[in-house]
């Protein structure tokens, strides 16, 4: 009876993790970016591997994280835009 050999864990997914996770704290948008890049990276090469790669969850993970925050880079643009741009109505009307 053959012990089946352990599976590892993809690097990429790895590097998405950590990557949305920079996202979040240190690098706002650049870490959002390579979280979304290195996670659809890391779940092609899962799906590639046959079973031999782990991290799936991180990939999933990364992916989210990253995709939340431009999300919410891009929400918080528009309401920005939004909102002065109001203001400059609203004073063009005033005068």
């Amino acid at each position: 009876m053959s012990i089946p050999a352990p599976r590892q864990t993809s690097t990429y997914a790895v590097i998405a993790l950590v990557a949305g996770i920079l996202g979040w704290t240190l690098l706002p948008f650049l870490g959002s970016l390579g979280g979304i890049i290195f996670g659809h990276m890391a779940r092609g090469e899962i799906r590639r591997s046959n079973g031999r790669l782990d991290g799936d969850g991180l990939a999933i993970t990364g992916l989210v994280l990253g995709w939340v925050s431009v999300a919410l880079w891009v929400l918080a643009i528009l309401v920005f835009i939004l909102f002065f741009g109001g203001l400059a109505w609203l004073a063009t009307l005033n005068a």
